[in-house]
């Protein structure tokens, strides 16, 4: 029962993107582990859950990885270990007032920190963030603003602590009751006294997406050819997809000729992304590259998180086995250093992003406190073209937007390719998978800074903290319970309970 029971949440992401359920999901899967007998057994109730939401999120990646998804799932699932035992050690039996007060700030915060420690590069990244199932809720997207999609997430555990609460512990449903009055009022004073972005202008962007086209060369004389049909009409970029370029620029002159005069065709500057080895350098980089009337303009970003298994296998001698069960990457790529904001002519500063680095809140926010007034990220899901994939990695542009008060670009070759303005909110109408074409959005600036970005990811730090403080209480009652079960020392009165008083103590 846990594997579907950890496995319900899935479906407040897109495609079914049913995002109301997100408030109720792990009801199911917090009454099991509350009913477990033993601690033990709500632990492995916590990991079986872990895995089936991990499966349930990523299940379009089995036909490239086969069984090493389940592998992965049953690994990456311990990190829900602590929270089916904190959810029991809290909520188990008929627990009183304080502490459901407790688990109503424990529970989300230990969630936070299986989140957290899966979204590091190498375990996968943060691909499938409970909070993220809020992409297209105006009210979440300005709480988004304020913490980022942890302080999304931490209210929705909230919320379904406290349903399950009003569901099994009659005892305690005024705490409860308490605790979604105070997610109300958070949601309330967010939106009333919190500022929105400033929008001083606009941009006129064009994305190019070529649809399923096979091979890499009529590939790209299809984005050629879309790119010709926006002469005239008045951009200030064109953005290419991910891996839309097969070719090393600084080797292929012919190629940089062609580029440029695409760009003084459309009348801007083209921003394309190169998958091939670069000269005689071993290996292969993808990489964001600024091409301007005269050719490539020295601008350029090297992808820096790679995916596990689709760009590179980690420890590959030991794991290299994956590629002989799936489509794991035959070769790893190798990574950028470090993050680019690049300047087009009209002094716009777009801060550019490869594939899944969308995923990851961080590189956003740096790239706007570097400077950039929009991020742009060109992605390629054509291997995963009629699952969840391509809606679920569109959506994560709006939720990225809003945390940094700058409008996103969500250019890929096959679709869904989308735009998001400062505030999270979509702009125009996005291509999807079955589209080929070349559409020109007026897309909002962004200014000011949020407090997302000022701040930075302050409700992880808080859930640290009331960990913190709760480790502390309970190490404190356990050294307790130790002394008062020590034996009495040699030598000294016997405090147990005699026909004769010990002195001080009848």
């Amino acid at each position: 029962m846990a594997l579907p029971a950890g496995a319900l949440p899935a479906l407040a992401f897109p495609a079914p993107s049913l995002w109301w359920w997100a408030y109720v999901a792990l009801v199911p899967w917090l009454l099991l582990i509350r009913s477990a007998p033993t601690g033990r057994r709500a632990m492995r109730d916590g990991w079986l859950g872990g895995a089936g939401f991990l499966l349930a999120a990523h299940h379009w990646l089995m036909p490239s990885l086969h069984v090493f998804i389940v592998l992965l799932a049953l690994l990456l699932g311990l990190l829900w270990v602590p929270w089916g035992w904190l959810t029991h050690r809290l909520l188990h039996g008929r627990p009183g007032s304080g502490r459901v007060a407790a688990a109503l700030v424990l529970l989300p915060s230990v969630w936070l920190m299986a989140e957290l420690a899966r979204s590091w590069q190498y375990l996968g990244g943060p691909w499938g963030l409970l909070g993220a199932s809020q992409w297209q809720v105006a009210p979440a997207l300005r709480l988004a603003s304020v913490g980022g999609v942890w302080l999304l997430g931490f209210l929705l555990v909230l919320v379904n602590v406290a349903v399950t609460v009003l569901i099994a512990v009659a005892r305690a449903r005024t705490v409860a009751l308490a605790g979604l009055a105070a997610c109300g009022a958070t949601v309330a004073g967010t939106w009333a006294w919190v500022p929105q972005a400033k929008e001083p202008g606009t941009a006129r962007i064009a994305v190019v997406q070529p649809g399923v086209v096979p091979g890499p060369g009529p590939r790209f004389e299809r984005s050629a050819e879309l790119t010709r049909q926006l002469a005239g009409r008045g951009v200030d970029l064109v953005v290419w997809g991910e891996s839309s370029v097969a070719q090393d620029l600084t080797t292929h002159p012919q190629l940089r000729g062609r580029l440029a005069a695409l760009s003084r065709a459309a009348g801007a500057e083209l921003l394309v992304n190169v998958d091939a080895r670069r000269g005689d350098m071993p290996g292969i980089y993808k990489s964001s590259v600024l091409i301007g009337p005269d050719g490539p303009t020295g601008q350029r970003y090297d992808k820096m998180r790679l995916v596990p298994f689709g760009e590179y296998i980690p420890a590959r001698p030991l794991l290299g086995w994956a590629t002989s069960v799936g489509k794991a990457a035959g070769e790893d790529r190798h990574r950028g250093t470090e993050q680019v904001v690049m300047r087009l002519p009209d002094s716009l500063r777009i801060g550019p992003l490869v594939c899944f680095e969308s995923a990851f809140p961080d590189m956003s926010r740096n790239l706007v406190r570097d400077g950039a007034q929009m991020l742009v990220v060109q992605s390629s899901t054509s291997t995963f073209q009629q699952s969840w994939a391509p809606a679920q990695h569109a959506s994560l542009a709006a939720l990225r937007a809003a945390e940094t008060w700058r409008p996103m670009v969500h250019a890929t070759l096959t679709g869904e390719s989308a735009v998001f303005g400062p505030r999270g909110e979509p702009v125009g109408h996005r291509m999807s998978t079955g589209t080929s074409a070349a559409t020109v959005y007026t897309v909002p600036l962004g200014q000011g800074t949020s407090p997302y970005v000022r701040i930075g990811p302050w409700p992880v730090y808080g859930a640290m903290a009331a960990l913190g403080v709760f480790c502390a209480v309970e190490g404190s009652r356990a050294l307790r319970r130790r002394t008062d079960r020590r034996p009495d020392q040699p030598g000294q009165p016997s405090d147990r309970r005699t026909d004769q008083p010990t002195p001080g103590r009848p």
